[in-house]
């Protein structure tokens, strides 16, 4: 995304493209029905805690790691072939993701280059910085055109500034654009949608949209299907106001689809089938 232009807040330019004030309502309608539910006010811990469990579950499997969510409830070791090890990371981001809020607004750089170490969880040179030219990219299932190490480096430096300045945009939009601008980067050498979407996931609870982290987007992602992922990436990639529209209205989908998801669980809670 470009940060230069006729508007000082481009961010908030985007929530006027068609069809992205009707999300952002929808998506903020789904999470009033979450919150307004009666188990959340006795038991919301129990709420979060599911949520991030099923969260954890819906990113690894957008990274290719389709596990049954007890299979994900009931492992302990994640050492095992690449697909345990993406579970196991999209676990530790979710545990690491609410201990981040406070340092976002202020660092961004700095807090996404933690959220790949903990991702990473190795040691390697190239893990928690911004990959370097000539290095390769362990991203399989985006087979967007990758950008140079320079173009990442200013892309990131723009994205920071517009996070640290501060927008009117509402969450939907700025969640969006930072989940996008990430997968559309692949700044680091791997892990990459992983760590775009628990950032995604630190906006939207930062921002105050889902305090408590109750709606997780990962779960819609997943639900919607890897095909509408990748498919609404390439309208953010494009840089269109059609795409950009298209990528932010299927983020604020797979909002609403981990809201209702919640909503489930509080229903199982209140019946106590859970």
């Amino acid at each position: 995304m470009s940060t230069t232009g006729a508007t000082a807040d481009p961010l908030a330019a985007l929530g006027s493209l068609p069809g992205v004030a009707e999300s952002v309502e929808s998506v903020r309608k789904a999470v009033d029905r979450v919150y307004g539910h009666r188990i959340m006010r006795r038991r919301s811990n129990e709420i979060t805690s599911e949520a991030a469990l099923r969260g954890a579950r819906g990113s690894a499997a957008l990274s290719g790691a389709d596990w049954a969510l007890e299979e994900v409830r009931r492992r302990t070791d994640f050492s095992g072939d690449d697909d345990a090890h993406r579970v196991g990371a999209a676990l530790r981001l979710t545990a690491e993701a609410g201990q981040l809020l406070s340092v976002w607004r202020q660092s961004p750089l700095r807090v996404l280059a933690r959220l790949h170490l903990v991702a990473a969880a190795s040691n390697a040179d190239e893990v928690g910085r911004p990959r370097q030219q000539g290095e390769p990219v362990d991203e399989p299932l985006v087979e967007l055109s990758l950008p140079g190490a320079a173009e990442v480096s200013g892309r990131l430096d723009g994205l920071s500034e517009l996070i640290i300045a501060g927008s009117s945009a509402p969450a939907l939009v700025t969640a969006a654009v930072v989940h996008g601008e990430l997968l559309a980067l692949r700044p680091f050498a791997s892990q990459n949608g992983l760590v775009a979407r628990t950032a995604a996931r630190i906006v939207l609870v930062g921002s105050g949209l889902d305090p408590k982290s109750v709606c997780p987007a990962e779960v819609g992602h997943a639900e919607l299907g890897r095909a509408e992922y990748l498919a609404a990436l390439d309208g953010y990639a494009s840089g269109t106001p059609e795409g950009m529209a298209a990528w932010i209205a299927h983020c604020g989908k797979a909002v609403e689809l981990g809201a209702r998801e919640s909503t489930a669980v509080c229903e199982a809670l209140q019946r106590g089938a859970a």
